[in-house]
């Protein structure tokens, strides 16, 4: 009996141990499989080439290149190379998939293939060489996987897929000499046979084997073959021309891996103990807190409360306002005092109401995507469906956002209700197009494949006005229709003077106590979303997010509950702006960490990968900013609406 009485508790907890395995694990394929007879073309596609991690381990690049810009004069298919058809996310992200002139077919080797030649001038020598020494890497597709290359992690003693592979070399006996340029590929495809049958092939794995050989003469084959061919060289001297023929060789290997676990293989974690260490150190500092505020409100509260409600029953008169006891309960509790200022209007409410309607609606999309990325869905198979599920959820979460702003507006006694309307569509989101439509110009501006196309940027436009502003819109009736919510004490018609602050209860200590706490709740798992975006890493591990981002809302709320409370015993009463400013400022320390990341990660030479980089950080920290600001809002809202609606006021 006593097993079954705590066996869903047990379960409980064993389900939330396993929540992180189980994202890491486990997802709902993007694509359905497809399946290939002996014989049958397999499509191989060309994406974008990418700039990773070189020799140096630093990140020289934010600039992607189309794979068939005219300076790396790679081989095209006749006709012409064509476009794949993508999604809005992963258009957004930088992807430009293309057809290619390699020709594979299912279970069928090819050895040392000639694909064409090519001649490089003194420019797109020195062009492609610069690449290589940046460390780009060649990003195909076959089947829907990146191929990639075969890696081994020193710490774990693994062995996994890392997607791409090098354009080309340098030296290692010499830093300074010569990049050689990788002309030939040795495609290693892996296969399984569904229930043994030979007429249902699927790939569940790609491997390329990139190397460097000088052909010369019409024996290709030997060449090929012998590894003591030397390798290209692209020549930089003014009128000197490299001719470059470019090879391949295609082996089929049958795998045992089936295809609904081949992705298991290039999801790989570098090192599991960081993402627990960080859960386990965001964990305690979140029961600290909580445990803090708990005994420091619950006790203080309750001492004050019944205070003040045995105080009611006392007639104040009988004691000539000049007792002790008066002295002391305005001295000991300065919360009260204030309770007809605590709920009068801040200062630029419209603003105020902008920025929470917003954040609102970014909280409920971060949390319904980080759901959907637990349970599977945005499986990487499908590429660019993270971008396009924030994209949509943001979209049709405007209703929430219209909601909320004109709710919270009118709680305020705001007059300008028809503005209110208007900026809360368009406000956040038109800094947050404007900042990327400007960044997009040094894309365009260098040729970037990563510029976003004319075109999309219509289509977001198109969203933006048709769906997002009307949705919207009618969030916000419904929100100035609803009753205001109501403060449980009147608000005095002369505001109360504010005495000093102490220095800890300034604006700009307190911002900067309360905004490392929930910065330090993420800070791990930030360091590794920043490398899957700059390092064009694969980043899947949701569970670990989903942890992560309770962690950091109960730490937002608890951490701005407890400034609140200080400021309120202090007679400040301007807790509004406060909370949201102290909660936002996490995402001050956020965007200096991406400042320090830059300096210790990245070589940036030029000013537009600089100023790409900066504005991306900048966004995304403006963005955290609303995000956090209105945890930390709500949170004190609700706070004082319970603290001075328990207390008895004449």
């Amino acid at each position: 009996m006593k097993s079954r009485t705590f066996a869903p508790s047990w379960a409980f907890c064993s389900a939330l141990l396993a929540l992180p395995q189980l994202a890491t694990s486990f997802y709902l394929p993007g694509v359905a499989p497809t399946s290939y007879k002996q014989g049958d073309k397999v499509p191989l596609y060309v994406n974008s080439i990418k700039p990773v991690a070189a020799q140096d381990a630093l990140l020289h690049s934010v600039m992607s290149y189309d794979y068939y810009n005219e300076r790396f004069q790679f081989c095209q298919p006749e006709g012409g190379p064509s476009y794949v058809s993508e999604s809005l996310g992963s258009i957004l992200f930088g992807d430009r998939i293309m057809t290619s002139p390699f020709e594979l077919n299912m279970n069928k080797n090819e050895t040392c293939k000639k694909l064409c030649s090519a001649k490089y001038d003194m420019p797109s020598a020195h062009f492609v060489n610069k690449r290589i020494m940046q460390g780009y890497a060649l990003n195909w597709l076959v089947d829907g996987l990146p191929a990639g290359q075969h890696l081994l992690d020193d710490l774990t003693g693994t062995t996994f897929y890392s997607p791409g592979f090098a354009m080309g070399t340098i030296s290692t006996t010499d830093p300074d000499g010569p990049t050689f340029f990788n002309n030939h590929y040795d495609i290693v495809v892996e296969y399984h046979k569904v229930n043994g049958k030979e007429d249902q092939l699927r790939v569940v794995g790609v491997i390329v084997q990139p190397s460097s050989k000088a052909y010369k003469g019409d024996n290709l084959v030997e060449q090929c073959q012998d590894n003591q061919t030397p390798p290209v060289v692209l020549m930089e001297d003014a009128g000197a021309e490299t001719e470059v023929t470019f090879t391949y060789s295609v082996y089929w290997t049958e795998s045992p891996t089936a295809w609904a676990t081949r992705w298991d293989k290039y999801l790989h974690v570098f090192d599991p103990k960081i993402h627990w260490f960080s859960l386990v150190n965001s964990a305690v500092v979140v029961i600290f807190l909580t445990v803090t505020v708990t005994s420091v409100l619950f006790r203080a509260l309750k001492k004050d409360i019944a205070r003040y409600n045995r105080l009611d029953q006392i007639n104040l008169e009988d004691l000539s306002g000049t007792s002790a006891l008066e002295d002391g309960v305005q001295e000991d509790s300065g919360w009260k005092l204030v309770h007809g200022d605590v709920f009068r209007t801040p200062s630029h409410p419209l603003l105020l109401s902008v920025f929470l309607g917003n954040g609102a609606q970014l909280f409920v999309m971060t949390g319904f995507t980080i759901c959907f990325a637990l349970l599977g869905f945005l499986s990487p198979s499908n590429r660019g469906s993270l971008g396009t599920i924030m994209i949509i959820l943001y979209t049709l979460l405007s209703f929430v956002g219209g909601y909320v702003s004109a709710r919270v507006y009118k709680s305020m006694n705001g007059e300008k209700w028809k503005l209110n309307i208007g900026l809360t569509p368009l406000l956040v989101p038109g800094i947050v197009f404007s900042t990327f439509f400007f960044l997009n110009l040094f894309l365009w501006a260098n040729g970037a494949a990563g510029a976003v196309p004319f075109t999309t940027m219509l289509v977001i436009i198109g969203i933006w006005f048709i769906i997002s502003i009307p949705l919207s819109v009618s969030g916000s009736w419904l929100g100035f229709r609803a009753p205001a919510v109501e403060p449980p004490v009147r608000t005095n018609q002369i505001p109360r003077q504010i005495p000093p602050a102490t220095t800890y209860l300034k604006p700009i200590p307190s911002m900067l106590l309360v905004g490392i706490l929930p910065f330090g709740a993420i800070f791990v798992e930030l360091y590794f979303i920043m490398s899957s975006i700059w390092f064009s890493k694969i980043y899947y591990m949701f569970g670990f997010l989903f942890l992560c981002y309770g962690l950091m809302i109960i730490t937002c709320a608890a951490v701005t509950v407890l400034m609140v409370y200080f400021l309120l015993c202090a007679e400040n009463y301007h807790w509004q702006w406060r909370s949201f400013l102290a909660a936002g400022m996490s995402a001050g320390y956020i965007f200096a960490n991406a400042l320090i990341y830059l300096i210790s990660k990245l070589s940036l030479g030029g000013l537009s990968g600089t100023v790409l980089y900066i504005g991306y950080s900048a966004l995304l920290s403006f963005l955290f900013f609303i995000l956090t600001g209105s945890i930390g809002f709500f949170s004190s809202w609700w706070f004082t609406q319970k603290i001075y609606a328990s207390i008895k006021i004449d």
